[in-house]
Formats: structure tokens, C-alpha cells, sequence
């Protein structure tokens, strides 16, 4: 895997619901790199704390590979890397293969796998069309968020090279799946349980989806 593109946003105020909201979704690349910091990319905007950036969504990564085939669903939108948010487009990132808590390094920097991303309404205003968030869910490609173990620059060409595979091996692919599964698997959830990784929060809804 390597690093294509480093991407962060201006603030945007958007008009949702008759209400004006701050959002970082429009992001655009940068000739320079980045830097992940322990709580979010340096100089990025957060529209919305409470479901992006802090310690367990420091940073959010998507595919490269995957852009030929959304593009082909909206050829007539501007597209530029950072179309989905991302601060890292990253050639080769496979969510099969990405295991919750395992640890990469990207430039000078080591982080850890946390969770994938849940599209909302933002992402239909990037792409002028809220049918995508339905699109992106059954795609089943969300790309992932990542907390910085240690902080550190990241830019274009650098690789993402494994440094540690999580103990236990539950992807962020299988993960999106059971957030959106009508049926919930509850093996699956139970072992989703046990990692440190997922939040207090998202542990209190898959309690109460087994109870």
C-alpha cells in the first residue's frame, strides 16, 4: 500500500434541515504532506466532533482503487482526490484485509486500525446526490479511520507497511457489514466486543442488539 494523495478542508458552512452546519468534507489534495497528531490531522476542519476526529478517528484513509468506479457513477462531478473525505487516498487499501487494532506504519508516523467510515448526509452534498449513502453501504468498500499511536508526517509516495496484525482478526469489511446486517450475527458481535479498539458508545449498541 502507498500513499497517493494527502488531503485536508477548509471549513465549509452548508444549509441541513433550515440549519447552517460547519462541515470538513470538502477536502482537496495538498503538494505537501500531513501531519497526524494524536487527536486529528494538523490544520484539517471537524465539522462535527462528536462523529469524526479524536483519539479513535484521528484520520480517515480510502482507496485509490476505488475511484474509477464511482467515478463512472457520477462522471459529470469534479473529481479530485479527497472526494470522499479522506486524508490519505491510499493505492492498495483492501478493508478485507484490515484488521481492527493492527498497527502501520505511514511515514513517520505508526497507527492503529480502528473503525470504518458511516456515511451521512455530507456525503450526499459532496456528491450532489444523498442516494449515495445507500450506494456506499451496499458497495461495502467505507475505507477506515485510524487512531496515531505515534505521531508523525505522512506525504505522498510513502508506503503503509504492517508492523503489527491484530490478535484478533475481525476486518473493518466484516465490521461495516454487521453495523448495516438486518440479522445480526451474534458470534460476530460478541467478539467485537472484546476489542479495546471500538468504542463505548458503539459497545452499548451491539449490547443491546444481542440482549
Amino acid at each position: 500500500m502507498k500513499i497517493v494523495s494527502t488531503n485536508i478542508a477548509k471549513p465549509v458552512t452548508i444549509r441541513w434541515n433550515n440549519e447552517d452546519k460547519i462541515t470538513g468534507i470538502y477536502k482537496t489534495p495538498l503538494t505537501d504532506g500531513i501531519y497526524l497528531g494524536p487527536e486529528g490531522v494538523t490544520g484539517d476542519t471537524i465539522g462535527n466532533p462528536k462523529v469524526h476526529g479524536g483519539a479513535q478517528k484521528a484520520a480517515y484513509l480510502f482507496s485509490e482503487d476505488l475511484y474509477s468506479f464511482w467515478k463512472e457513477r457520477y462522471p459529470s462531478l469534479n473529481w479530485e482526490f479527497g472526494m470522499f473525505g479522506e486524508n490519505l487516498t491510499v493505492e492498495g487499501l483492501d478493508e478485507t484485509k484490515l484488521f481492527i487494532g493492527s498497527q502501520y506504519r505511514i511515514g513517520d508516523a505508526i497507527v492503529r486500525i480502528t473503525t470504518p467510515r458511516e456515511p451521512c448526509f455530507k456525503l450526499g452534498l459532496r456528491f450532489e446526490d444523498q442516494g449515495i449513502i445507500d450506494a456506499f453501504i451496499k458497495h461495502g468498500r467505507p475505507g477506515t479511520y485510524i487512531s496515531v499511536v505515534e505521531p508523525g508526517f505522512v506525504e505522498k509516495g510513502d508506503p503503509m507497511e504492517l508492523l503489527e496484525l491484530a490478535e484478533e482478526e475481525i476486518s473493518i469489511s466484516e465490521y461495516f457489514k454487521l453495523l448495516y446486517a438486518p440479522e445480526k450475527d451474534r458470534e460476530l458481535i460478541e467478539n467485537v466486543l472484546k476489542l479495546p479498539w471500538i468504542s463505548g458508545e458503539k459497545k452499548n449498541q451491539f449490547q443491546k442488539w444481542i440482549a
